[in-house]
């Protein structure tokens, strides 16, 4: 039992140090590759169908301020106040699914920086005691700004398509840093399900999101971050 137990804690002790390590690491090098990739790449693999996986990373300064607001104010609107988590959002997405059909998540941007870099894409306790504890690393050891540009870079914005450059090149074949407010509102739309909305063309229900979100970020001002990202 004794070496049980100091196996056991052999191994938990490893595992932290190296999950301590890994955020710190992605504090200042470009996450190169995230599980769901790989995951989707493997699912692409099985049912033969050809790899398609687009996926460049560029600094918070090569994105457009309008991407930036666009995703804050479809996604966490809290995201510059809260410290990883949004307690009302939370309570607003339980009370709609006991009532509603579809399940709306209340995932803040920082949650999902962390299940999208560090963890699988499921829906089980375990990921999300451990996307728990990677959002109170990332906010203990990032700035908000580097949340964002991570957030940015990493997430789902179209099947197979991952990351605002890889996106604005495929959706409206730009840059980035040269995303309208509404074309930056429309990639925006899509992130609930991006496998199954496209930005453009944009549905009817994409452009009444897009145009949503133009208007909240109409009403949300300017995006201030302090000199230190925070």
């Amino acid at each position: 039992m004794k070496r049980l137990y100091r196996f056991i804690v052999k191994v938990v002790s490893i595992a932290i140090l190296g999950s301590v390590f890994a955020v710190f690491l992605f504090k200042y090098i470009p996450v190169p590759i995230t599980p769901l990739m790989v995951i989707q790449s493997f699912k692409q693999s099985e049912r033969s169908i050809p790899k398609l996986w687009s996926h460049d990373w560029v600094a918070m300064d090569e994105i457009s301020v309008n991407m930036q607001k666009s995703v804050i104010c479809s996604e966490d609107q809290q995201f510059l106040s809260h410290n990883g988590f949004d307690l009302k959002a939370i309570e607003r997405a339980m009370d709609y699914n006991k009532k509603g059909k579809h399940m709306r998540g209340g995932s803040t941007i920082s949650q999902q920086t962390a299940k999208n870099v560090f963890l699988w894409p499921d829906r089980s306790w375990l990921r999300k005691g451990l996307e728990t504890y990677f959002t109170f690393l990332i906010e203990l050891m990032w700035t908000k700004k580097r949340i964002l540009e991570v957030y940015l870079n990493s997430i789902e914005m179209g099947k197979g398509i991952y990351g605002v450059e890889a996106a604005a090149q495929f959706w409206f074949k730009k840059p980035a840093s040269k995303l309208t407010a509404y074309e930056a509102a429309a990639i925006a739309a899509i992130l609930p399900n991006p496998r199954v909305y496209k930005a453009n063309p944009a549905s009817v229900y994409i452009q009444g999101r897009k145009q949503w979100i133009v208007n909240q970020m109409q009403f949300y001002g300017p995006l201030k971050f302090d000199v230190n990202g925070k």
